[in-house]
Formats: C-alpha cells, structure tokens, sequence
C-alpha cells in the first residue's frame, strides 16, 4: 500500500509539473456573422490537423456564444511555449489564418495559469 502510494504521489507531482510548464491560452474570436459557417469549418480542420499531427499541441475547446454564435472562445492547451511556436509555423495553421483573415472581425489572445483540473478518467 506504501509503494502504491508512493507512486501515485510521484506520478501526480509529474502531471503537477508538466501543467506548469504548459502554456494555456484563450482565443476570444469575433466573426462576421455571415461568414460563420465558413469559419466554423475552417476552425475545425485546423484544430482537428494540429493535434492529429502536432505531438505539442494538448486540447483545444472551441465554444460559441449562446445568444451570439459569432462570439467564439477557445481553450488551448500547449505542452509548452516552444509547442505553440512550432505550431503558429506549420502549413496547416498557416492556411487557417489566410482563410479566415476576412472572417475575423476581432481577436483578443489571454494568456492563463492552469489552476486547476478535473476530468473523468480517460477523457
């Protein structure tokens, strides 16, 4: 029981370690209302590419405002600084941002501190 113990206390101030490390970030998009399935679907293929292909980049959540859909946030989770950096490089999030230049009508990036975490297991 000790040795159990002992591991799940390692393993969690792994898991403590590699969250600090990562970065996080909010994406508060604002979309001509128009263009907003075209967005839609451009967003999805980036954000499905990125993390199919990039090992760095962790989870994205994209929502839509409930009385505005146009008013788009996103959760990004990176693995670090260094994963993000890579990923603004990369031809498919390259070809995301020239398709949706004429779509956004604002864009507000927020930096943010993982405080905490909860999640059932295997999500």
């Amino acid at each position: 029981m000790v040795i159990l113990s002992i591991i799940s206390l390692t393993f969690s101030e792994k898991a403590m370690a590699q969250q600090k490390e990562q970065m996080v970030r909010l994406a508060k998009i604002q979309v001509e209302p128009s263009q907003l399935d075209k967005y839609n679907a451009a967003l999805k293929e980036q954000m499905t590419t990125a993390v199919k292909l990039e090992p760095g980049v962790l989870t994205y959540y994209a929502v839509a405002d409930k009385t505005n859909a146009a008013h788009i946030t996103i959760l990004e989770i990176y693995a670090d600084t260094a994963a993000y950096q890579s990923h603004i490089l990369t031809p498919h999030f390259k070809k995301y941002k020239e398709t949706v230049q004429h779509m956004v009508t604002s864009l507000e990036l927020v930096d943010v501190n993982l405080l905490a975490l909860a999640k059932k297991p295997g999500m």
